[in-house]
């Protein structure tokens, strides 16, 4: 592996993950709107668990998994129902929850469970295996271990994203309350986190297996 750590094809891929990860998309928009709702807290909570669901992906496709996702529309449409299944009953929860419509939630509600939406978001998602079976490759050098290249290229873009999730909850945490502040919509700040969870879990279910 100091090989593979020491060549050009490490960092073209150390770059390339930056890239990646820096992009906004469904789990940025999930990190900054629970951030915006519930604070900075709860938003580094859904980092971590989108980390660890992340890894848990890309493990899978470093075994093999992606290609039986890839070869199999039952199995991709299985787990990807599921992933926009959860982000719907996420969004419906936080709309039919009655305690204060604020851009702050409730602190009683434990972090874990932020951590826990955020890894089980990130694990139903069977395009992000399916990302790691498609780029992971590219970086690989023959004649080493495929699955010990696989497992330290996958472990390097969770470690980045986590990075670039992680500054994306510290920008909006610092910049939510001013502009919330002077917003007619403050008071709608669950509600349009809601709003955003709904829609995601409605993008996710329309997309067919073979746009991936």
């Amino acid at each position: 592996m100091e090989t593979l750590i020491a060549s050009p094809n490490y960092i073209a891929f150390l770059c390339a993950s930056l890239l990646l990860a820096a992009t906004p998309g469904p789990g940025v928009l999930y990190i900054v709107a629970r951030t915006v709702s519930q604070g900075r807290s709860y938003g580094l909570a859904s980092v971590g668990g989108i980390a660890l669901g992340g890894l848990c992906n890309a493990i899978a496709a470093s075994a093999g998994l992606a290609a039986l996702l890839s070869a199999s529309e039952i199995a991709f449409s299985i787990v990807n129902l599921c992933g926009a299944a959860y982000f719907l009953w996420l969004g419906i929860t936080m709309l039919l929850n009655k305690q204060a419509d604020s851009t702050a939630a409730p602190r009683t509600e434990p972090r874990r469970h932020a951590f826990r939406d955020g890894f089980l978001i990130a694990l139903l998602n069977p395009k992000t295996t399916l990302f790691f079976a498609a780029l992971l490759p590219q970086f690989m050098k023959p004649g080493a271990s495929a699955l010990g290249q696989g497992l330290l290229l996958s472990c390097t873009f969770v470690l980045v994203a986590l990075c670039t999730d992680s500054l994306y909850v510290f920008t909006a945490s610092t910049l939510s309350p001013g502009i919330l502040e002077r917003s007619p919509l403050r008071k709608y700040g669950r509600s349009i986190t809601a709003m955003i969870l709904i829609g995601l879990g409605i993008c996710a279910a329309a997309i067919p297996h073979h746009a991936r």
